[in-house]
């Protein structure tokens, strides 16, 4: 099973990358944590934000494996802890199928992908830039997978 992480947004910060591979190299092979990034609608188009987020909308789909679960990420969804989202982990992978995590663009993500999603998560109340939104989620995944393996590296 893969983890994607499905973000639109192309160029972050070396630090990010840096941390973001750190985590993502710590998965097992059955339990793939992998990064497509999606190319950001321009800004300066002069283009309406919903026509912005359906162009971005388009290029996640395509980074979409066909049957995948959706997870959207988004300030709306539900509250999770480590123990919960571990919870969730484990169903995840019982379930067998990819997980395509989804973090929208500077406007967020178009309602037809959020209302299409099986699952909406929170990562956190606080309104987070995109370089920490991908570390702390594979952060959050890695901490989750340790969690229901036993291993030490999450401590209550």
């Amino acid at each position: 099973m893969k983890l994607l992480l499905i973000a639109v947004g192309q160029r972050l910060p070396a630090w990010a990358d840096t941390a973001y591979e750190d985590y993502a190299k710590r998965f097992p092979p059955d339990l793939r944590l992998e990064l497509k990034a999606v190319k950001t609608e321009a800004r300066t188009t002069g283009k309406p934000v919903e026509a912005l987020m359906a162009a971005e909308k388009t290029r996640i789909e395509a980074a979409l494996p066909r049957g995948c679960r959706r997870v959207v990420l988004d300030e709306h969804g539900q509250r999770v802890t480590t123990a919960q989202l571990a919870e969730r982990l484990a169903v995840w992978q019982r379930d067998g199928r990819d997980v395509a995590l989804l973090v929208g663009g500077p406007d967020g993500l178009d309602q037809t992908l959020r209302d299409g999603a099986d699952e909406k998560l929170r990562l956190s109340d606080l309104t987070l830039p995109h370089a920490f939104v991908r570390v702390m989620l594979a952060e959050a995944l890695y901490r989750a997978w340790t969690l229901s393996i036993g291993h030490p590296y999450h401590r209550e």
